[in-house]
């Protein structure tokens, strides 16, 4: 379960940065105009000349949602391992349960 969850996690963490650097920001109407874009709304044209911007950031918003669900989840699920801390403790546990059982009983 934590595997599935991690690769979820992974993989809308990529497709997140990915959609963040494909958006323009809100300055950048105004370099391309100042550098003779005349066009303008030829670079939008494929969305509509306002749907690239709400269908990006409702994207977005999406991605950001199942990053934060996933991100908690992760969290959630290595707080509920209640092992061993450390695995020194666990090499040191089992060499004295080893040698518990390897050792003769003395006579009293």
């Amino acid at each position: 379960m934590d595997s599935i969850i991690l690769v979820v996690h992974i993989v809308v963490s990529l497709l997140l940065v990915g959609l963040i650097l494909i958006q323009h920001g809100k300055g950048a109407d105004a370099g391309a105009a100042a550098l003779g874009g005349g066009g303008g709304g030829a670079s939008s044209s494929v969305f509509g000349s306002q749907g690239s911007t709400s269908f990006l950031s409702r994207s977005s918003a999406v991605l950001a949602t199942i990053f934060f669900i996933t991100s908690l989840t992760l969290a959630y699920f290595s707080g509920q391992t209640g092992g061993v801390d450390s695995i020194t403790q666990t090499a040191i546990t089992e060499n004295v349960k080893q040698t518990e059982t390897d050792l003769p009983d003395l006579p009293e």
